[in-house]
This record gives C-alpha cells, sequence and structure tokens, in this order.
C-alpha cells in the first residue's frame, strides 16, 4: 500500500465519482473525502424535484451506500469544512483545527447559490441548493395555497411544476424577455412557458423584483413596474456561482471558476478541479466553459483521478443536461448560444407537441452546435455525436421527419 494521499475537497457528485475512480485507476494510497455538509453525498438534482414533492426521501437520493466507501478504503468525512489549503507545504486546515497533508489535491467544491439583494434574512424567502434547504421549503408547502417563484431557469421553473401539481397557485417572476432565456431558444422557452400555463401557472416576464417585504406574518413582493404580490413563501431560483474561495486563497488561477487544463488541472501541478467550480477548455467550442451539470461533473472527474495517477486524459465531452416539469422531459445537449438558425422538427402545435414531441436542433454556419429534445431520444442521441465532430448538416434533413436521425450527414 502506498503512503501517499489524495484530498479532496467537496463531497459532490465530482468529489464522490473522482474518490472511486481513483482506486479503479489504481491509487494504492489513502484517499480522503471531505463534505461540508453532515449528510452521506446524495444526488442534488431530485432536490427540485422528487424531494420536494415528497416522492423521494433522502436515502432513496444517496450517491452510494456507506458501504461502497468503506470497501474501497475511502475515509469519508463529513460536517467538516476545509479552511484553507497551504500549497507551498501541501496542507489543507480544518475547521476543527486539524491540518492533512496530500500529495495531490483535488477541488470539487461545487457552487453555491445566489442570494436575493435584500438586507434581512427572512424566514419565508427559500433557496434550493441543499437537502436542508429542501426540507425547510417542504415544511412551508404543507398548509401554503401560493407562491412566487423568483427566477425561470431550471431550478424555478423544476420547483414551480412540483407546487403547481400540489394545487399552490403559483407566480414565476422573471426579468429577462422570456424563461429559459440563458440555455435555450425562443421556441423552446414558448413551449414551456405553455406548458406551464396548461397547469395553471401564471409566468411575467420582463418582472423585475424590487423589494419584499414582511410584516406580521404577511409577505408582498414588489416590482420594478409597481405590481405586488403577496404570497404565502418565496422561491428564488436566481442562479449559482461557483466556489472558488480556497482557490483564491491558495493563489490558484481562477477566471469564472477554477481555471484548469485538458486534463483537470490547475496552475499548481499538485492540485486539480473537476464540477461546477472549474472553467475548462472545450475544443469542441474553442474557449473555456464552466458548466453546472452532473455529467460534467462526474465525467470531469474521472478525467482528473486518471490524471491524478499519471495517466494522460484529455477531458472535451459534449455538454448535456435535462430537466423534468410535469410528464415532460426536456434533453439538451451542447451549448446553443452564438447559433444563426434553428431547424424544428416535429410540429409547431402545442398539443401535437405534447403528443408526439419535436427537437430543435441550432446550426452556426451550417454546423450543428446544440440541440433541444422533447420526446425524442434518437435525435438526442444522434446529436450529441454529430456536435462533437462539428458535423455540416442538411437542415432540410434535419426537419424531414421521414429522414431516420442515425442516417444524417454532412452534405456531399
Amino acid at each position: 500500500m502506498s503512503n501517499k494521499v489524495c484530498v479532496i475537497v467537496g463531497a459532490s457528485h465530482a468529489g464522490v465519482s473522482l474518490a472511486l475512480q481513483l482506486r479503479k485507476e489504481g491509487w494504492e494510497g489513502e484517499v480522503i473525502l471531505i463534505g461540508e455538509e453532515n449528510e452521506l453525498p446524495y444526488h442534488r438534482p431530485p432536490l427540485s424535484k422528487e424531494y420536494l414533492s415528497g416522492d423521494k426521501d433522502l436515502d432513496a437520493m444517496r450517491l452510494r451506500p456507506e458501504k461502497i466507501y468503506q470497501d474501497n478504503s475511502i475515509k469519508l468525512r463529513t460536517g467538516c469544512r476545509v479552511e484553507s489549503i497551504d500549497s507551498k507545504n501541501k496542507t489543507v486546515a480544518l475547521d476543527s483545527g486539524e491540518n492533512l497533508s496530500y500529495d495531490k489535491l483535488a477541488l470539487c467544491t461545487g457552487a453555491q447559490v445566489r442570494k436575493l439583494p435584500i438586507e434581512d434574512e427572512l424566514q419565508s424567502i427559500f433557496y434550493i441548493r441543499t437537502a436542508e434547504d429542501v426540507a425547510a421549503l417542504v415544511a412551508r408547502t404543507a398548509d401554503a395555497k401560493k407562491a412566487v417563484v423568483i427566477g425561470g431557469g431550471y431550478i424555478g421553473l423544476e420547483a414551480a411544476a412540483v407546487l403547481a401539481k400540489n394545487s399552490v397557485e403559483v407566480t414565476v417572476l422573471e426579468m429577462a424577455d422570456r424563461v429559459l432565456q440563458r440555455v435555450t431558444g425562443t421556441l423552446m422557452s414558448e413551449f414551456i412557458t405553455a406548458l406551464h400555463m396548461s397547469h395553471g401557472v401564471s409566468i411575467k416576464t420582463e418582472c423585475r423584483v424590487s423589494s419584499i417585504e414582511e410584516k406580521d406574518s404577511l409577505l408582498t413582493v414588489i416590482c420594478g413596474d409597481g405590481s405586488e404580490y403577496s404570497p404565502d413563501f418565496v422561491i428564488a431560483g436566481i442562479g449559482i456561482f461557483p466556489r472558488t474561495e480556497l482557490a483564491e486563497l491558495a493563489g490558484l488561477i481562477c477566471e469564472e471558476g477554477v481555471r484548469v487544463d485538458e486534463f483537470t488541472q490547475t496552475s499548481d501541478e499538485n492540485i486539480y478541479a473537476a464540477g461546477d467550480c472549474t472553467s475548462h477548455p472545450s475544443f469542441i467550442y474553442d474557449r473555456h466553459l464552466r458548466l453546472e451539470s452532473v455529467q460534467n461533473a462526474n465525467d470531469q472527474a474521472r478525467a482528473a483521478a486518471a490524471n491524478i495517477c499519471g495517466k494522460q486524459k484529455a477531458y472535451d465531452a459534449v455538454p448535456w443536461f435535462w430537466s423534468d416539469q410535469y410528464h415532460i422531459k426536456l434533453q439538451m445537449t451542447g451549448l446553443s448560444d452564438g447559433y444563426d438558425q434553428v431547424v424544428l422538427r416535429g410540429s409547431t402545435n402545442f398539443e401535437e407537441q405534447l403528443q408526439s414531441g419535436f427537437a430543435l436542433f441550432y446550426l452556426k454556419g451550417g454546423i450543428m452546435i446544440a440541440a433541444d429534445c422533447i420526446a425524442r431520444p434518437k435525435e438526442f442521441m444522434v446529436s450529441k455525436n454529430l456536435i462533437k465532430n462539428k458535423s455540416a448538416i442538411d437542415p432540410l434533413a434535419l426537419a424531414d421527419e421521414s429522414v431516420e436521425p442515425v442516417v444524417f450527414q454532412s452534405p456531399q
């Protein structure tokens, strides 16, 4: 058994994947996985869906059973926070006062929620990032009749869907001119808006919240246009930002995340990083990316584990995401920003879209860069390869339902 030590900061999707993959890659030394929460590591995507709805409890969301960590000789330390990193002496300082030495260090610190710019912490405002956050929210929703969701992104819309299914009157306030504006095109935004409206959710766009007041247990949300709402509680889903504070204190290069190379190595040769906290180079998109997805966290962590073990494994995966809202699963692959053409495969009629699904393909200069799919798994899977290969595609073939997705190919 080697006496080398790898310390992993963050018992996240990335952290857990990295720890287990280290063993598969042949790391024989000590593996210490440090998590701030007192819980055994769990899946985060269900928090705004099955956990909020009560369809899953926390034990059903564990990333791995406790025995897996034991069987792989991974020292899992929960309820433990790293205060600082001394990269010169290769140690980390814990909040307990203890110092741990490392040979290799992996930062999987993830991200944290953006909070509303209000001075007071109001008890009726909730965020969705941890199991503790959602447990408090669930307790509040038991007898609630009205809710305001601030933010029309994935988290806000998923939470709105759960609340609406539980007969809560929901209003979504989005300051952009459409929901999901940051991640998708106009046609998908219109479909998602129609989906929520069909379930009784009210969506107000170009609506900026100016203040929130709570007096005598009465909550008032005041918008810049003068409109006011009086919900029983508010959910704020206004985005997340990478946790780079430890990396910055250690003197690592941080630019919109912890900067890593294609081998997940930071500016310190003994420190690696993976997951939501990182900014990594993409040769597919010819720029650095910071992605907020389980796929990125897991795949990047596996690459990091290989590289920590002395192998050279580049990470340049095609990003993909999903969102469950009501009975609909939205599957997205690639990044659509910068597109100059959208090709629709399917109907423009909402009822027909619900019944048969549809796909949107985003092209730039004739090259596919992204795809959004509703109930179109074939198109979703094929699109991943087309994006990775930077394939030029005939738009007419993409739109033609008689052409099977597997035969999409570059024009001759």
